[in-house]
């Protein structure tokens, strides 16, 4: 007889019974020497394989098993109560984390230790000699840089030194767009530039006053040509000698010397953005602006500097209130955003650091000269945000031109109710300026020097981005420096009056029918894609302009109808989404410029509109507008409108988070506004 512990699993095996075992546990001794044993002696325990194991020969089971094997296991434990068991789990969910964040934090600690590098291989570097000591020419007979000192430093620089030169000027919105649509080794690249960083602009608002910092809205230019093998030179272009293709930079050494040379290019890009427009307003040295990283680093040290002023036992109460008194002349986004950004620096971190008196002496003011703030959004969008501003207290003057800037006080004009214009003025005690742009004196020497260029505010290309004037395919602009000119009239009619030639026609004469219509409006939305929207119902066209019922157009008809479509395209508006759509375009189409050079050069097809054979023109999709507006925000998009509050905040945040042009600055982006929700804004109350 073999003794059975009260907790055995006893299995059961035999020949058909092997395929479905059955595990039987048995708490009661006496019923399982009752079930099994009947006076049976034990076999042998050869088999036993599992510590305590008694194998028995059981001929009565009702399967038929012939071997028992009883297997010991540990006595089940006792069920616990709910608090032990969430204690328990609670410390085995914390000892977990910790050693996985103590795994993270050793990983770190071993790849921060290999960004460290004692390397000194590079010492032998070759330099070509005519990159030390370049020809001089051109019209002023300055240093040409034909060479770089890093063409030879890399064999993939090597390779690309005899590659057409690509000199792109800027490091903004098109030009970035550029660089990362460029496929590396087709051009030798250059980019010319007096800032060595790319700016993300549309945040910059939120840099002013401390929301994020400036560190995280700049990425370093050269990292994003390195991409494509280029060279960065941080210098400013001057003038250009068309004829020659000779880019005139200037750059100041380590003595501080301006020193001029000339860069030769085969192909130019100009992507110089724009300057503030003055508008012809007197005093604008009183004004401060916001383009750029030293402009926003001099609007938080003057806030700063006002608020801290104020807080002087010296300071009297009217000179307190012009000081807190902000004054932003422009109701575009930037301006609005502006006054947004500072109206919640004052109002959830001014009480921390400063006393709570000057929250109620600050006033924010927004001088429009339209009727409505974010005129360029629908117009419940600009109702809505107007309605943001009277609830939190920024006070909206529309109708309103500034006539003059002075140190204390601002002078502006604006409408009575009878239409009369009334002059009224306003102590200040800072102003920001954000009223349109305005071509840079390096675009002006250009505009000059080419008669097709009448525009005042840009200049003009045509819908392939060429500059109009230059010769073609050479000299290209794109972004805020630029305007497409469509001029759909003047291009069809000279189009027919050669077609009219062609067949032995007077042009003043001919007549087309619809399907000839229908011909000319698809070279119409081929040539010029922004008039396809004015051209969707050519059947109503054609009916509308047809007067005499004649079923045909003549010239004056036809004529008419263009010069009506016309007028209906509006210039493209100056914005990051433009300029980064023309780059992007412009990178595309370089490329097959690229790939179809050695074809076009094999057929002789090296002169004439190559642009046109190889790519088609530029067509701006409105991707839609958005505007921060104080804890809220607006959205425009495809004809549909959305407004709200903290949820529409992080839609906002979410969108330029994406449009982040690297993972560094989507990090930086994320700890900022981290950092802003925990211990407030960065330089609340450092200056």
């Amino acid at each position: 007889m073999v003794r059975i512990g009260p907790r055995r699993i006893l299995a059961y095996s035999s020949p058909r019974a092997s395929l479905q075992p059955r595990l039987l546990i048995y708490r009661q001794q006496d019923a399982l020497r009752k079930h099994f044993t009947r006076g049976y002696p034990p076999i042998s325990h050869q088999w036993a394989k599992f510590g305590r194991l008694s194998p028995l020969f059981v001929p009565h089971c009702p399967f038929r098993p012939r071997l028992l094997r009883s297997i010991s296991i540990p006595a089940l434990h006792t069920r616990r109560g709910p608090i032990f068991r969430f204690f328990y789990r609670f410390l085995a969910y914390t000892g977990g984390f910790i050693v996985v964040a103590g795994g993270f934090v050793l990983a770190f600690f071993i790849y921060d230790a290999s960004t460290y590098r004692e390397d000194l291989s590079y010492t032998d570097i070759p330099v070509s000699t005519e990159a030390l000591n370049p020809r001089r020419g051109g019209p002023k007979n300055l240093p040409i840089a034909d060479t770089l000192v890093d063409d030879d430093e890399c064999p993939e620089n090597s390779r690309s030194k005899y590659k057409p030169k690509l000199v792109i000027l800027g490091s903004g919105w098109g030009s970035v767009g550029l660089l990362k649509q460029l496929q590396p080794e087709n051009y030798h690249v250059t980019v010319v530039s007096p800032v060595n960083y790319f700016l993300f602009t549309p945040m910059l608002p939120s840099a002013t006053v401390g929301t994020l910092e400036l560190r995280s809205l700049v990425e370093p230019i050269r990292r994003i040509v390195q991409r494509v093998k280029g060279h960065f030179l941080r210098a400013e272009a001057v003038n250009v000698e068309l004829s020659e293709r000779l880019l005139e930079v200037k750059e100041t050494d380590a003595k501080g010397e301006e020193k001029h040379f000339y860069l030769p290019y085969d192909k130019l890009v100009i992507a110089v953005g724009s300057t503030t427009n003055a508008h012809g307003v007197q005093g604008l040295e009183n004004c401060y602006f916001l383009k750029d990283i030293a402009d926003a680093r001099q609007i938080r040290n003057k806030v700063l500097q006002n608020l801290e002023h104020a807080c002087l036992p010296t300071t009297s109460d009217d000179e307190r209130r012009r000081l807190l008194s902000f004054v932003v002349s422009g109701g575009g986004p930037t301006g609005v955003e502006f006054a947004a950004e500072l109206f919640d620096l004052l109002n959830e971190d001014l009480g921390r650091s400063f006393p709570k008196i000057l929250r109620n002496e600050i006033s924010v003011h927004v001088i429009q000269s339209r009727g409505h703030i974010l005129n360029t959004y629908d117009e419940a969008l600009s109702k809505y945000a107007e309605e943001r501003f009277a609830h939190d207290q920024v006070e909206v003057l529309t109708n309103s031109r500034v006539k003059e800037v002075r140190p204390d006080k601002i002078l502006f004009t604006q409408k009575g109710e009878k239409g009369e214009i009334i002059t009224k003025e306003l102590p200040m005690g800072f102003c920001l300026w954000s009223t349109g742009v305005a071509q840079t004196e390096f675009c002006k020497r250009i505009a000059a020097k080419l008669e097709n260029q009448t525009n005042r505010h840009a200049l003009e290309t045509d819908t392939h981005l060429r500059l109009n004037g230059a010769p073609l395919g050479s000299v290209y602009a794109i972004g805020d420096c630029s305007t497409v000119q469509n001029n759909v009239a003047d291009n069809l009619v000279s189009f027919l009056r050669t077609l009219a030639y062609e067949k032995g026609k007077d042009p003043e004469k001919m007549v087309i029918t619809f399907k000839e219509w229908r011909g000319v409006a698809q070279r119409v939305k081929k040539r010029f894609p922004q008039a396809s929207d004015h051209l969707r119902r050519l059947d109503k066209l054609f009916e509308q302009y047809d007067k005499d019922k004649s079923g045909t157009l003549d010239f004056g008809e036809l004529h008419e109808l263009l010069l009506q479509i016309d007028s209906k395209l509006t210039s493209l508006p100056a914005t990051a989404q433009r300029a980064e759509q023309q780059g992007q375009y412009l990178g595309r189409k370089l490329n097959k410029l690229a790939q179809a050079a050695p074809g076009m050069q094999a057929n002789g097809m090296d002169y004439g509109d190559l642009d046109d054979a190889a790519y088609k023109a530029f067509e701006y999709k409105h991707m839609g507008s958005l505007a921060y507006i104080g804890n809220s925000a607006v959205f425009e998009f495809n004809g549909l409108n959305f407004s709200g509050g903290l949820l529409a905040v992080y839609l906002w945040r979410s969108v330029y988070f994406a449009k982040s042009v690297s993972f560094r600055t989507r990090v930086l982006l994320a700890m900022d506004w981290s950092k802003r929700a925990m211990f407030g804004r960065a330089d609340a109350g450092v200056d």
